[in-house]
């Protein structure tokens, strides 16, 4: 087995990600088990945060790195909260906080104008070094509903509506 670092310390990313890897023959370990303290993400994309934590991680272990970066993007707010999802009413900011900051900023906003996008980046290392990491892009388009709906979820799940499923997120 392979064993590769994923920059993350969430036990649950970790557990979900090396059930899917493990019959690829990867031994996923969390960056914090090999005393990997958090990258600081001085991106200005998604892709530019996850290749830095991918890129801190393998560096200091030697390890080829997996990381990731996402966050909502809202289209009448020109993107925002984008990669400032986690703190955007501050660096400790609770989702709940940062909930109810995207629902202050889109008051005025109409019903049909609440567009948003989840977006997630994959990367993979081979090496520190690597010339050609492998990046993965995914987006989910729904809308921002007006108040909180749904059971379970956390971040903006609870106003994350997605016409397809006909549902909020977290159901």
């Amino acid at each position: 087995m392979q064993k590769v670092v994923l920059a993350t310390g969430n036990a649950g990313k970790v557990r979900e990600l090396a059930s899917l890897l493990e019959d690829f023959g990867l031994d996923i370990v969390a960056q914090t088990e090999l005393g990997v303290d958090s990258a600081e993400e001085t991106g200005l994309t998604f892709i530019e945060n996850a290749i830095l934590k991918a890129r801190h991680a393998a560096q200091i272990t030697g390890l080829p790195a997996i990381a990731d970066d996402s966050g909502l993007a809202v289209d009448a707010l020109g993107g925002a909260p984008g990669i400032y999802s986690a703190r955007y009413s501050g660096v400790d900011a609770s989702d709940q906080q940062n909930l109810e900051k995207l629902l202050d900023a889109l008051k005025d906003v109409p019903d049909d104008q609440r567009q948003a996008q989840f977006h997630c980046v994959l990367v993979y290392l081979r090496h520190a070094e690597d010339p050609t990491p492998l990046v993965c892009h995914g987006s989910w388009p729904g809308v921002i509903t007006r108040q909180a709906a749904g059971h379970g979820g956390f971040g903006y799940d609870p106003i994350f509506f997605v016409p397809s499923e006909g549902k909020p997120r977290p159901n």
